[in-house]
């Protein structure tokens, strides 16, 4: 498979316009927004950072990490108690709900294209309800699928919930898209440090968290008005 050839596939996981719903969720942001705590530029930074280093890699990214690899050994049994693992982690009802809604959407998507056994027996997994299907370990079963190399999915992975936290951010506070573009170069060079705080994950800090975003995605489901799903 060329190189060429993998980027394609890479940038067509990550494809913003995928139908898959990534953008009716916020993962809590429209709670820390509309109680005042992100109302700015320098504080939608602030909470990216804070998200991606002390957040996903422990949690998202360690998953999808561990997952690439189970899927790369063809381990079906792991990848299953993987996706148990997290959705047992994901404390917040709609934002565990969220994430096996698109990874099951994007399953459906990519089953259609890739004729690969690991894929197969996920999808009989989640509808045998042994496992619910999570976003980041269907994406690591695709990009596995896909021969994608690890570190570039992993940067992926990250760039792309990046630019969905910034496009929600940058709707609800509101900002300028200068503003997104501006946030999104400045993470650059925290994404290279995710991914390698990610490459082997240390698994005796998966699943830790940011409890004040496990609160405000819990307190999302009693807002008033609501622009997003979680």
């Amino acid at each position: 498979m060329s190189a060429m050839h993998r980027l394609g596939n890479l940038l067509h996981l990550v494809d913003p316009t995928l139908p898959i719903g990534g953008f009716n969720h916020s993962n809590g942001l429209e709670t820390f927004v509309q109680q005042g705590q992100v109302n700015s530029k320098q504080s939608l930074c602030q909470y990216v950072e804070t998200q991606m280093l002390q957040n996903w890699v422990f949690n998202d990214g360690a998953y999808l990490s561990l997952a690439f690899d189970a899927a790369g050994q063809q381990d079906i049994a792991s990848l299953v108690r993987l996706d148990q693992e997290l959705g047992a982690s994901k404390i917040a009802r709609e934002s565990r709900e969220g994430s096996f809604k698109l990874g099951t959407r994007l399953l459906k998507i990519f089953v259609r294209y890739e004729h690969n056994e690991v894929l197969r027996q996920f999808q009989q997994a989640i509808q045998q309800q042994t496992c619910r299907g999570f976003y980041p370990i269907v994406f690591a079963i695709i990009a596995a699928s896909l021969y994608l190399p690890k570190t570039e999915v992993l940067y992926a992975f990250y760039y792309n919930a990046i630019v969905g936290v910034v496009t929600n951010g940058v709707k609800l506070i509101p900002l300028s898209q200068m503003d997104g573009q501006d946030i999104l170069v400045e993470m650059k060079p925290f994404i290279e440090q995710a991914v390698s705080m990610s490459e082997v994950p240390d698994k005796e800090w998966i699943g830790v968290a940011t409890i004040m975003s496990d609160i405000r995605s819990m307190q999302h489901e009693q807002l008033y008005t609501r622009l997003y799903m979680s």
